[in-house]
């Protein structure tokens, strides 16, 4: 690793409609390193590493590369001076080919026609290139999201990136996809690339990072190298207090009526003869890897699976299958694992997606009153105990902190008895996370029935009341509040069946 800085921030600013998105921020970032930015939900991580990318342009200040002053009024721009981007949120013509996406921009041709071999050859030497063996023939639809990040990473460095951003890059990723980015990522240092490294996730930042940038509120707090921090040294630096406990205390609540009965559930190629019970005030942790059915599971205890066969019950109220008004009325919500594309409406303000799922019940002779919206979400943020965001900005707009929370805020506000969490602290900075966990430990004090998902192991044992363990779409055990992380995970790979619980009514 050079230490001659590759990139300079000199007191770059950023503002957006009613928010300042940076103030003052100036660092170095060393050429050949993996730098990490740090920092809560709306600290300004990403839209630094925007402004890197062309993406946006800052309103004041100045970014250096290689010592000369440079502003980027595209992507293009910046890839064509030697920086990528590799975006958490992906964007290709997921209808078109790897090797067409990778050659968009420039087709090779042939007269007035596409050179479909040339593109075919260009984007095997770009996939080559990283040490990538994807078929670039295939969609890019059929392609996974790990297979989809090394398609975005083949085209930076093939457009001569010596700079590459990584924003996000594992958050939707497995452990063994996580791991072949890393080293994948390795391979590109070797070459000299420099890696902008955004993440919430401390082992990984610990695990590949030289240097640690530490912004908040728009703010430059710190820039250290990684060896002299730990991970409760940089959490205090995040959100400015001591974060003593990441998670809260198990709920004391005693278990009350079943909420919930799923029995028998099977859906074609999904899961099958899917059984269990929760009660009132029990935190349910539903694990499993990878593809083992858990969020089929939950879509269709929430009715959007229409295929589905068994019997959902909620305080012995028989669903129909594939109805999620019926769920709804039931009192059943769902924060699902794609809150961006399943969990809000990204144009409309925070508090009309807060009142979508009572808008009947605030409508009065089909009319909307004046206020009714915003009253909800006053209250709703009230019995969260959380300040709300700007209730009146475009919920696209808003930190995935704060989104996260209005997905919450929106069932809370619908008074749900039964709540299904899934992947709930995916994407979410520390602060945030520890918000969230202290907010489903309440709920489930208060009597609300919560079902569980999470990739997250350590969170998934500190909060459940008891474990279901699902593989390759069977339920194949429980585990009570205690377990540790080793008996899970045996279970979830079925390594250890001697520790497999009897599947029955009594244990489930």
């Amino acid at each position: 690793m050079d230490d001659a800085p590759i990139i300079s921030f000199r007191r770059v600013e950023k503002r957006f409609p009613g928010v300042r998105a940076l103030e003052e921020v100036s660092f170095d970032i060393a050429a050949g390193s993996c730098h990490a930015l740090c920092g809560e939900n709306g600290a300004g991580k990403s839209t630094l590493g925007k402004l890197l990318a062309g993406i946006d342009t800052p309103d004041g200040g100045e970014i250096l590369l290689d010592g000369q002053p440079v502003r980027f009024d595209s992507p293009r721009d910046a890839l064509r001076a030697g920086v990528g981007m590799v975006h958490q949120e992906l964007a290709f013509c997921e209808n078109m080919s790897v090797a067409e996406n990778l050659c968009l921009g420039g087709l090779p041709r042939r007269g007035p026609f596409v050179d479909r071999p040339a593109v075919a050859r260009r984007g095997r030497l770009l996939l080559e290139a990283i040490e990538a063996t994807i078929d670039v023939d295939r969609l890019v639809g059929e392609l996974t999201v790990a297979e989809q990040q090394v398609v975005q990473i083949a085209s930076a460095v093939g457009g001569g990136a010596r700079v590459i951003i990584f924003d996000e890059p594992t958050s939707s990723l497995s452990e063994q996809e996580a791991d072949h980015l890393y080293a994948l990522m390795g391979r590109l240092r070797e070459r000299g690339v420099t890696c902008v490294y955004v993440s919430h996730r401390m082992p990984e930042i610990f695990r590949l990072c030289d240097t640690i940038t530490v912004l908040r509120d728009g703010r430059h707090v710190t820039t250290q190298p990684a060896r002299a921090l730990d991970e409760a040294a940089l959490v205090e630096l995040m959100i400015g207090r001591r974060l003593d406990l990441y998670l809260p205390k198990q709920t004391t609540q005693e278990p009350g009526e079943v909420i919930l009965r799923v029995d028998k559930l099977s859906s074609a190629g999904k899961f099958h003869d899917v059984s269990f019970e929760v009660r009132a005030g029990e935190i349910v942790g539903l694990a499993g890897l990878v593809g083992a059915g858990r969020s089929d599971v939950a879509k269709a205890i929430f009715g959007l699976d229409d295929a589905v066969l068994g019997r959902v019950e909620v305080a012995g109220e028989l669903l129909p299958a594939g109805s999620p008004i019926a769920a709804m009325r039931a009192g059943v919500g769902l924060v699902p694992e794609d809150r961006k594309r399943q969990g809000f409406i990204a144009d409309l303000s925070a508090s009309q997606n807060l009142a979508l799922p009572v808008l009947p019940q605030l409508a009065r002779w089909g009319l909307l009153p004046v206020g009714a919206e915003r009253a909800l979400a006053v209250e709703a943020f009230r019995r969260l105990k959380m300040p709300p965001p700007n209730l009146d900005a475009a919920t696209v707009g808003l930190s995935g902190g704060n989104q996260q929370k209005i997905v919450f805020a929106k069932w809370l506000a619908a008074r749900c008895r039964l709540l299904i969490l899934d992947e709930p602290t995916r994407g979410v900075d520390v602060g945030a996370k520890s918000e969230i966990h202290s907010l489903i430990h309440d709920l489930a004090e208060a009597g609300t029935g919560i079902l569980l998902i999470s990739s997250e192991l350590p969170e998934l044992v500190a909060l459940s009341t008891r474990m279901l363990v699902l593989r390759e779409g069977s339920l194949v055990g429980a585990l009570p509040r205690g377990a540790d992380q080793g008996s899970l995970i045996r279970l979830m790979a079925g390594i250890d069946h001697a520790a497999e619980a009897v599947v029955s009514d009594t244990v489930i």
